[in-house]
């Protein structure tokens, strides 16, 4: 199958062409791990899974990379300003940073697994590569591009490197991509950026390092190149991160990994377009309140809610959160589920491999095709409702659609027969019996106090024309 993806670095809708037949290496910007991880970053990083399980639908063998950022993240990424990120985290939760680095770490990978997302095949540590940090520095300071700031660190000068803003589109003129809204008259240019930033004289910090220039930390964009030349290689297909990272991180990643690698470092820039909070702004840490899975959970969602929200839109277009859409989401999300609930119990057919072949590449041509997810769960509605597909062949599809979205309708399904399959206690059914001779009766106001109770010891009713049915909750 053609496989086209948007190139950011391009602008344009590109074919892709792997540097070694077969397989395919992205490396993936991930959290810095000083605070829960909100809805926006983990809409990002489902598109990375939408992304790889696309890759494998296709047969490639892939190795993805994705970074743990646990020192080094300025509070300002615009311009090398304020304190660290993981202090910051320490000091609000007093803790050390290391405690902290682990147990954010360890909520970032229960939301991961919550979402259904395959896990990465190395996730590196930052802290766990300051050698190999230390040494992209070395040579670019043998190449000449880094000048020192006294009592502040090293800095990459983005004069000598002719393509830098590139990525989107800027000049070395001007305000151009990557150029920092502040400016630090110690800096040759606005852009320029720390390698390595030394540890403050009257400050102990957690994390420091030695190194050739003084105690200190990495910056925070040395890390992904140093990492990623590691364990991909000099020359690696895609690079991915949200829209944000463009302008100043994933500029800097070219400017300071070029020079060494040669260009072009990376043949696919894919970047995620942001989650919009209910007042329409891009949500983020930053503003000190945002939504994260646990807000989903303790509303009662289904993990998989949230993923299929994010599904049924396109990586390049904005996406507005409410949970009024939280609401509607969940509906067309059990929806789906029963009716593949339903293949699961009909009697079994054979596959019709004609009819399957055709969904099937229907499915994937439209993933492959700019990783258009909606346009699959558009695909599943269709052939789910269709009468000239038998249910064999549409089960089949629904899994191959779950390998594909990673929606778990097959799983979910199944615990819905489950449940449905449960025998009430008999003081539930007795319950339930009540309330149908209070329908009968005619008694609305009974038959509605019945049903609260029921729904309150966790069960529920479901009416039909043929009566009632009694269903565990999920």
């Amino acid at each position: 199958m053609t496989i086209r993806l948007y190139n950011t670095l391009t602008r344009k809708l590109e074919e892709f062409k792997p540097l070694e037949p077969g397989k395919m290496g992205f490396y993936t910007c991930g959290p810095t791990v000083y605070h829960y991880t909100h809805l926006g970053n983990l809409r990002t990083f489902l598109h990375n899974d939408f992304l790889k399980r696309m890759f494998l639908a296709n047969g490639y063998d892939v190795r993805h990379v994705m970074n743990i950022t646990d020192v080094g993240h300025l509070t300002n990424d615009e311009d090398d300003s304020g304190e660290d990120k993981m202090e910051k985290g320490a000091a609000r939760d007093n803790k050390s940073v290391w405690d902290i680095a682990k147990f954010y770490k360890g909520e970032f990978l229960r939301d991961f697994n919550d979402l259904n997302m395959i896990a990465p095949t190395v996730m590196p540590h930052a802290t766990d590569y300051i050698a190999e940090q230390i040494e992209l520095v070395q040579k670019l300071e043998k190449l000449g591009y880094t000048y020192e700031i006294p009592n502040d660190g090293i800095y990459y000068d983005t004069s000598k490197f002719a393509a830098y803003g590139a990525l989107t589109g800027g000049s070395l003129s001007g305000n151009r991509a990557g150029a920092r809204v502040g400016f630090n008259d110690a800096k040759r240019n606005p852009s320029d950026f720390a390698l390595w930033k030394y540890s403050p004289k009257d400050t102990k910090r957690q994390m420091e390092w030695d190194s050739p220039w003084g105690v200190g930390f990495p910056g925070w964009h040395a890390e992904c190149s140093a990492m990623s030349m590691k364990l991909l290689g000099d020359h690696f297909d895609i690079h991915t991160g949200g829209e944000d990272l463009s302008r100043v991180h994933h500029a800097n990643e070219i400017a300071q990994s070029e020079p060494i690698t040669g260009a072009p470092w990376v043949n696919t820039w894919l970047h995620y377009s942001f989650l919009l909070d209910k007042s329409g702004e891009k949500m983020a840490k930053s503003k000190g309140e945002f939504l994260g899975m646990d807000a989903v959970r303790n509303r009662g969602y289904d993990p998989m809610v949230y993923r299929y929200f994010v599904a049924m839109g396109h990586y390049q277009s904005q996406l507005a959160f409410s949970w009024e859409t939280m609401d509607a989401t969940a509906k067309s999300y059990a929806n789906l589920t029963r009716r593949v609930a339903d293949l699961l119990t009909a009697e079994n057919e054979d596959i019709n491999t004609e009819v399957y072949n055709k969904w099937h590449n229907d499915m994937l041509g439209a993933m492959s095709d700019n990783l258009k997810t909606a346009s699959v769960l558009i695909l599943v509605q269709e052939f789910l409702k269709s009468a000239d597909i038998n249910n064999a062949t549409k089960l089949a599809l629904v899994r191959f659609a779950d390998e594909l979205l990673g929606l778990q309708f097959i799983d979910r399904a199944k615990k819905l027969v489950a449940l449905e399959n449960e025998a009430a206690p008999a003081e539930i059914m007795a319950l339930a019996q009540r309330r149908a001779d209070a329908k009968a009766a005619r008694d609305w106001a009974m038959a509605d106090t019945l049903r609260a109770e029921i729904d309150a010891a966790g069960w529920t009713i479901l009416d039909s024309k043929d009566g009632y049915k009694i269903v565990k909750k999920a």
